[in-house]
């Protein structure tokens, strides 16, 4: 403590010093010199240094190293963050390959952009993206309910696939339900069903009241007459909703049978493809509330069926896993280019030329500006029907 009051005083000492040295003429000076040196025990030379130094030196700025700031351009950042928001935050790498998609109907609806931010749009990396948004992606904490209930009579007769899908062909299905319980399993409330393409990762859902055989089925039936190709195979969990005969019927007795497998127990990743749009998509958009009013089953429906059908099929692209090699400890992904469904379903050998047709005319009149408003505003009824997520797990 002693020591901090005496650095304190001669802190203090030296300032007063300073300033009646730098105050007075030579010959005054000349004494103060003569009266610090006495007190300090230093040099000369280093007493008039030190009492000629001046308390506010100039700082130079330092010139910040590396090149300018090529994409600090409040008009492209504010592009990028109005189509994030638009396209529900995804990430940089899929955001990226859409940014001029999005151009024409943003400035439709909002303004026109100039050909130096355009150029930029074209130009920016996802790296440069994340390091714009670094602190502006909010972060979801919640999590959900798993309400799956094995099937155990009936899981003999559908063989485990372990492996993921290996197939180019799209008609290969994953799926399953996503509850809309909130934080209670207790009563009845409404399930989200979806499907999704392993090929070309086409998503369809529909929203069922419970998910009663019966109720499951007609909306697998629905979902199959909306798709543009035929399904071939179908897997998913192990939940009652998919082990049951009325299922195993309706995909076997058939002019051409589906191949139905399950995942293994408590393996998640068996499903991965839909258990990453499950949360992705489904519970980024529409979160952890309660849906316990039946009125939502058709709120829900009429997006799933339209905006949101054509808004996550025809504009949101998704990464695709090629080809996985071991090499020594190591593992090395190859991934495809990011597209969407849409693109995939068009490059497809397998899908008829008919569908395509008709999936190009439904492309070329969507706005997907448009669409993402519709959503949005039909999202804001079905939260004012919900009830709030409330935590019921210790």
């Amino acid at each position: 403590m002693a020591d901090d009051m005496n650095k304190i005083i001669r802190t203090d000492y030296l300032s007063i010093m300073k300033q009646r040295y730098q105050k007075s003429d030579k010959p005054e000076r000349s004494k103060i010199l003569d009266e610090f040196i006495a007190d300090s025990e230093m040099h000369r030379k280093s007493a008039i240094r030190l009492l000629s130094l001046k308390e506010e030196k100039e700082k130079k700025k330092e010139k910040k190293k590396g090149r300018k700031k090529k994409y600090d351009d409040s008009e492209l950042i504010k592009y990028i963050k109005t189509i994030s928001s638009t396209t529900n935050n995804i990430c940089s790498k899929r955001l990226k390959p859409i940014l001029p998609v999005f151009l024409p109907f943003y400035e439709q609806k909002y303004r026109k952009l100039s050909e130096h931010t355009k150029e930029l749009i074209t130009r920016i990396s996802p790296r440069t993206i994340d390091r714009i948004f670094a602190k502006w992606f909010p972060q979801r904490l919640k999590k959900g309910l798993c309400t799956t209930k094995p099937g155990s009579l009936l899981r003999k007769k559908i063989p485990i696939k372990t492996e993921q899908w290996n197939e180019k062909c799209p008609g290969f299905v994953e799926v399953d339900t996503v509850a809309h319980c909130g934080g209670s399993t207790l009563g009845l409330y409404v399930f989200s069903l979806n499907f999704v393409d392993i090929a070309t990762s086409w998503m369809i859902s529909r929203a069922v009241w419970g998910k009663g055989q019966t109720g499951i089925l007609n909306a697998i039936k629905d979902i199959e007459q909306t798709l543009p190709f035929p399904i071939r195979g179908f897997d998913s969990d192990n939940g009652t909703e998919f082990i049951n005969d009325i299922l195993i019927r309706y995909l076997k007795i058939r002019k051409n049978p589906v191949y139905q497998t399950r995942s293994r127990e408590y393996r998640k990743n068996d499903n991965a493809h839909i258990e990453s749009k499950n949360w992705s998509v489904t519970r980024q958009y529409f979160g952890y509330e309660r849906f316990d009013k039946i009125e939502i089953v058709d709120l829900l429906n009429s997006i799933y069926t339209n905006e949101f059908y054509f808004f996550i099929n025809f504009f949101i692209p998704s990464t695709k896993l090629i080809s996985k090699t071991r090499v020594g400890s190591k593992i090395i992904k190859k991934y495809d280019g990011n597209k969407t469904p849409f693109q995939r379903v068009i490059e497809s050998d397998h899908v008829s030329q008919k569908a395509k047709n008709i999936l190009k005319a439904i492309y070329e009149n969507l706005n997907p500006l448009a669409l993402q408003e519709v959503i949005q505003q039909q999202i804001k009824l079905i939260n004012k029907l919900a009830t709030p997520y409330v935590e019921t797990r210790k």
